[in-house]
């Protein structure tokens, strides 16, 4: 970490106010207009800002990351004293976050002339730049060079250091060019596993069929780069991905062994697919043996093309996500749904409007939440819970996106909120002459939902909230009273724990 300068100018308050102008890192400035945070968790200290709005941010690591006043954030140095240099050295650097090294110097060049001679028409930077660089000890570089360190800055900040604001969870936008996505970090170790398999030495067969994530991603990078030689690999990967039963890995190696088309598959296609009931459901489709190699092409190109296909920007993000979360990639999958909740935020803000016809499913919020809840992220699985819960319609789906609701928030430690939502639970159960409930309290969710009452009880009880404990396990009760003899069976035992544990408090 190097803040050799950063010292200084906190030191010497002529530097700092050549810092401030024409330079526009000013240390009076440290404050931001929002509460932030990174997604990653990692530490941040505010140390400067600039007459725009924007804020300068020193992270765990030493990396500047800056943030603009339109919603739009950064990493542009490794430490204070490479961001330093890049505003005295390009004090356009703000409109040069669209350039690359690849346009070439003599574009880049003529760019940067045009803009600094722009700032020359309001005020000199020449005398104040060869100051303030001989005393913080900053050698002249190019501007080149400079455009090429702050693109490679630029392209650091994801995934460890995304800007949030802290109260919604939304994330900043991109301040400067957007990285490979997701799918190019995720197959870059199956690519590397296809390559060693097609070189036939059986220790890595055995390696990769063995290891449950190696061989989904492996068969992943088979997906996208298909040989005619890898008929043999891909049958070996299909009889040990049954191991894992039925998953879209499954039923994609199926699909590669079809798309060869040899009937000598048959009986091992249909041995694969009896392998349980989940695999006889999701493989059900696939010819008999004594088909012809014609049918069994066929039957593989369409489940191809409705579930797969060549292009790996066509898969869905959760594909993504998930491999990504199973590699150890915990936050470069926690970026990419944070930004896909994002998106859809904006797309119900959208839709608000009263012009706008109402058209967002629910279904992709859910999947969040859980994704979320499964990466650690409460505060982001809240977000995506409470969207999905606020735009249910039936009352059985109400009750239902309310109880995960009130879970999520218990486990957050936001008891007075999770008793919130379980009362939105029971006023949903009470909608009138709403056939969706008919059946509630002989299934599970009626199971569900008293469980999660008594068990928000103990939590308020062990919280030392006496009082909204025992409000609470009054109407625990009451839901317990209207569930079937199966469904409360096993809900009775939590029951008078929690009682017994309400008394205590008494």
């Amino acid at each position: 970490m190097t803040d050799h300068a950063l010292r200084l100018l906190r030191q010497d308050r002529r530097l700092a106010e050549l810092a401030a102008f024409p330079f526009d890192f000013d240390l009076d400035r440290a404050a931001h207009g929002e509460e932030v945070r990174l997604a990653s968790g990692g530490p941040l200290e505010t140390v400067a800002g600039d007459d725009t709005g924007g804020t300068y941010f020193v992270c765990g690591d030493g990396s500047v990351l800056y943030a603009d006043s339109e919603g739009a954030a950064g990493i542009i140095g490794s430490s204070a004293d490479e961001a330093l240099e890049l505003m005295i050295g390009l004090p356009c650097w703000r409109d040069c976050t669209h350039l690359s090294p690849d346009d070439g110097e003599e574009r880049i060049l003529a760019y940067v002339t045009e803009t600094e001679d722009a700032i020359r028409e309001s005020y000199g930077i020449d005398e104040k730049r060869a100051e303030l660089r001989a005393a913080l000890g900053f050698p002249e570089r190019s501007p080149v060079e400079l455009v090429g360190r702050l693109r490679a800055a630029l392209l650091r900040t994801e995934p460890d250091f995304v800007l949030l604001n802290a109260e919604e969870g939304l994330a900043y936008d991109r301040l400067g060019p957007a990285g490979p996505p997701l799918w190019e970090p995720v197959l870059a170790a199956g690519r590397t596993d296809l390559a060693r398999l097609r070189e036939g030495d059986p220790a890595v067969w055995r390696e990769v069929a063995e290891d449950p994530v190696r061989r989904r991603i492996t068969l992943r990078a088979a997906q996208f780069d298909r040989a005619e030689g890898d008929l043999e690999l891909l049958r070996h990967l299909l009889r040990h991905e049954t191991r894992s039963s039925m998953t879209d890995e499954l039923r994609l190696a199926a699909v590669l062994v079809g798309l060869h088309g040899d009937t000598g598959d048959l009986p091992l296609l249909a041995e694969v697919r009896e392998t349980d009931f989940d695999t006889a459901c999701g493989l059900g489709g696939v010819p008999e043996p004594g088909a012809s190699a014609d049918e069994l092409r066929q039957w593989a190109r369409e489940l191809d093309e409705s579930m797969f296909g060549t292009d790996p920007s066509d898969e869905p993000v959760s594909t993504w996500t998930d491999l990504a979360r199973d590699q150890g990639m915990t936050d470069l999958a926690r970026v990419t749904l944070i930004r896909e909740l994002d998106g859809i935020v904006l797309d119900q803000s959208r839709l608000r409007r009263p012009d706008a016809p109402h058209t967002l499913t629910t279904a992709p919020l859910s999947g969040l939440a859980q994704d979320f809840e499964e990466l650690g992220d409460l505060p982001q699985a809240l977000r995506a819970q409470h969207l999905c819960a606020a735009l249910q319609e039936t009352a059985w789906d109400r009750a239902s996106a309310r109880h995960t609701l009130a879970r999520l928030e218990r486990e957050a430690g936001r008891l007075p909120q999770a008793a919130d939502s379980l009362a939105a639970v029971r006023e949903a159960l009470a909608t009138p002459d709403d056939d969706s409930l008919r059946h509630w309290q002989r299934v599970n969710l009626g199971r569900f939902i008293a469980e999660e009452h008594y068990r928000l009880t103990l939590a308020l009880a062990d919280a030392g909230r006496p009082e909204e404990a025992r409000a609470l396990l009054t109407a625990a009760d009451a839901v317990l009273g209207r569930l079937s003899e199966n469904a409360a069976d096993g809900v009775r035992e939590l029951a008078e724990r929690t009682a017994a544990r309400v008394r205590e408090t008494d």
